[in-house]
């Protein structure tokens, strides 16, 4: 019996080291100093999102995308669509990351009250049919396990069924939000195969090791739901908020599943609280069986 179980620890330690070596990470024009750095952590080709951070200018998501690219990784622009002003500064933006190197993009409405054009849904620039026209064969979108803070569970349903159908002649993404415990993440993936998205990849978005109090803030920024509890757990609230949280104890739960089922998920994607270069460290070490 202890023999089995070893047996079965080894394959699940195994599976978390797959997972960690083929995980998507994040990154924003910040992190662009340790960009070189990053390359003794991670292997060439690595899916990268570059994150769009407030007052952003587009011409320095574009200057991103190229030294990604540069550097050997895949660039996947995060495109706030509420920040699009017509169509032509669509072209412009699709066109500028193409010709930066990136092959996908991620296409999210954007936490901004009003829309500065007419794209004030992701579906409306869907419905635009640019991205194949400028070159663009995959596309990715932002998934919500534990709901969004603004937005009702009913229509994050239906948009997500929305986005899947007009999206259907790409590669398909769906990036979830961070957690905390696998089982809303598997519930929701779950759903979506059972609600008919089949061909999408489901990725799970996973927090890197970072201080709780860091995690805590971010958590209530994005509307992470009842997961948030796993950090809160230990005793003693002070020793709580100097503490550090790992994505250890969910990686293994998720790899469980995956073990009995590859099917049920396609993969993970790390944010970067604790710092973009830390981050890939950890996922270097994770990804060689530590």
């Amino acid at each position: 019996m202890q023999v089995m179980e070893q047996s079965h620890q080894f394959v699940e330690l195994s599976v978390v080291a797959q997972l960690a070596r083929e995980a998507s990470i994040e990154l924003n024009v910040q992190d662009l100093k340790d960009l070189e750095a990053s390359r003794s952590f991670l292997s060439p080709g690595k899916r990268m999102y570059i994150s769009h951070l407030p007052k952003q200018r587009w011409d320095e998501t574009l200057t991103a995308c190229a030294k990604v690219s540069a550097a050997g990784f895949d660039p996947i622009p995060h495109i706030p669509v509420r920040l699009i002003e017509n169509e032509a500064a669509l072209a412009r933006i699709l066109d500028g990351v193409v010709r930066s190197g990136a092959q996908e993009v991620l296409l999210i409405a954007g936490d901004y009250a009003r829309a500065v054009g007419p794209y004030s849904q992701v579906s409306d620039v869907l419905r635009a049919q640019k991205l194949k026209q400028h070159g663009l064969s995959r596309v990715s979108f932002a998934g919500h396990p534990e709901g969004h803070p603004t937005i009702t569970p009913v229509e994050i349903r239906r948009a997500q069924l929305e986005k899947a159908a007009l999206a259907a002649p790409f590669e398909t993404t769906f990036v979830t939000q961070f957690f905390f415990e696998a089982a809303p993440f598997l519930q929701w993936a779950t759903d979506l195969r059972a609600q008919g998205i089949k061909q999408a990849r489901l990725i799970a978005g996973l927090a890197g090791p970072a201080g709780i109090t860091s995690l805590l803030k971010f958590a209530k920024r994005c509307g992470v739901g009842s997961s948030i509890r796993a950090l809160t757990s230990r005793p003693g609230a002070f020793g709580q908020l100097l503490a550090e949280h790992g994505p250890e104890d969910v990686m293994h739960d998720l790899a469980a599943a995956y073990e009995l089922d590859a099917s049920k998920f396609d993969g993970l994607h790390f944010f970067c609280f604790g710092g973009y270069l830390r981050t890939c460290e950890w996922l270097a070490k994770v990804a060689a069986g530590a």
